[in-house]
């Protein structure tokens, strides 16, 4: 048996900021495709109607979240067989190349319906990349992150995550106001942000190629392997409902008030696409800094605590914030009105990924986090702005409002009866030590 590789705490932080910094690029990646699709629509579809525009690229983008359920199989197996380093570097290279399909695709009149077909040949590379990279991320983070502080580091992948939202929506910002034309922009300058996107995942993947393998895998590695990952994850049907529970309403509201809000902020709200856009920006920096916050106090108060926030408010608040929003007719109330939001939001994001790690052991982890995940992010979290723009389009938008009250209701119910996970859960320095067993059948840690 061979010893195990424990990083310092240098090299901890260093670990950190490689898995981050990834994250980062390949959310960036992801996120300039809804970013820019008010410009390039009419380069990959038939010209008419915008919304119908707007429609058709958002069935695209609902599409790539079809295929993460596959990429949550398929990579969250490949980590727990071979390391959660190998399988986050095949992710960024993944997405490193769906963003360069889409940079050099000629446009719908050039080559017809193959353009739509390359284009979503492209969502589903993406999609297959990032299906894996949420569960193997999250499983990393919590690993290599110290048991006190393990919300705290763990909040750094939706860091990373609204970071890239960020890069995208502040690269679109650029070009508006201070480099292209509208006219250029919906001719070519679409592209520059894609060309962007794979060049900064190649910086992705030497940085992932270089961090520590997580002390948790070594461990795991230096026993009897699970050969059959999957098999063993139906061995836990409990943790992967929690996994789906937890995820259901959370992903919904997050997808609701950050990709789908610039879209709604100049279609129902009758904002102009540089408000849109300003807001945006300004409203997910100001989320992005919560997410520590949040972590942080999870560390203090328990998970469950700042779960039952985004619970009770998102149900209480979604209908009031969404409607008042529809009346808002100036920038200033609009931002107030999304801030508000993201800030009940933050009880979910900062801590989704620390609460699913800790549900499952070292062996089934990336896996047992991002299978479920991934199933219920394409069902709700990436079909939220289609379905919101589909009932904007049939007249009947308010459906949408009590739709994501509805499943925020339905992880609230979770929230309520689950276990708090940061006194009960299944990391292995836990398991190491004398313990008694908690009335779910898991360890319970030593005080």
């Amino acid at each position: 048996m061979t010893a195990l590789h424990v990083p310092g705490v240098r090299q901890r932080l260093r670990s950190i900021f490689g898995g981050s910094v990834g994250n980062l690029i390949e959310w960036y990646d992801f996120y300039i495709y809804s970013a820019f699709s008010l410009y390039f629509a009419k380069a990959f579809f038939p010209h008419g109607n915008p919304l119908v525009e707007q429609l058709n690229t958002a069935g695209v983008f609902a599409l790539g979240f079809l295929v993460r359920p596959l990429g949550g199989w398929v990579m969250g197996s490949y980590a727990d067989l071979h390391g959660r380093r190998a399988a986050l570097t095949l992710s960024v290279t993944l997405m490193c190349l769906g963003s360069l399909i889409i940079a050099l695709c000629p446009t719908y009149q050039q080559i017809g319906v193959a353009a739509p077909g390359v284009l979503v040949l492209a969502r589903l590379l993406q999609g297959l990349s990032l299906g894996g990279e949420y569960g193997t991320s999250a499983t990393y983070l919590s690993e290599v992150a110290t048991s006190r502080h393990r919300g705290f580091y763990s909040s750094f992948q939706y860091v990373t995550l609204i970071m890239g939202q960020l890069l995208a929506t502040v690269t679109l910002l650029v070009l508006q106001r201070l480099v292209l034309t509208q006219e250029q922009l919906e001719a070519w300058g679409w592209r520059i942000p894609f060309v962007c996107g794979a060049s900064l995942s190649v910086f992705g993947f030497y940085m992932r190629r270089n961090m520590v393998e997580t002390e948790a895998f070594q461990a795991e590695a230096a026993k009897r392997p699970v050969r059959h990952p999957m098999r063993e994850l139906l061995r836990h049907p409990r943790e992967i409902a929690l996994v789906v529970g937890l995820t259901l309403g959370g992903t919904l509201a997050f997808y609701t008030y950050t990709v789908y809000m610039q879209k709604f902020l100049v279609n129902s709200v009758g904002l102009s696409r540089d408000q849109a856009t300003l807001i945006s920006v300004a409203s997910l920096f100001l989320y992005m800094l919560l997410q520590p916050v949040f972590g942080f106090l999870s560390d203090k108060v328990g998970r469950r605590p700042v779960l039952l926030w985004f619970g009770i408010m998102g149900t209480v608040g979604t209908v009031p914030l969404l409607t008042a929003l529809t009346q808002a007719r100036d920038a200033w109330t609009a931002f107030l009105l999304v801030m508000a939001a993201l800030v009940i939001v933050s009880g979910y994001t900062s801590i989704n990924a620390v609460v699913k790690a800790e549900l499952f052991p070292a062996s089934i982890r990336a896996l047992g986090v991002g299978l479920p995940y991934a199933l219920t992010v394409s069902l709700f979290g990436g079909t939220a702005e289609y379905l919101g723009t589909w009932l904007k389009l049939s007249g009947r938008e308010t459906w949408f409002f009590w739709y994501v009250t509805a499943c925020i209701l339905c992880s609230l119910l979770v929230y309520l009866f689950m276990r708090d996970t940061h006194r009960e859960h299944r990391f292995t320095e836990a398991e190491a030590l004398p313990q008694t067993a908690s009335p779910h059948g898991l360890p319970r840690p030593p005080p």
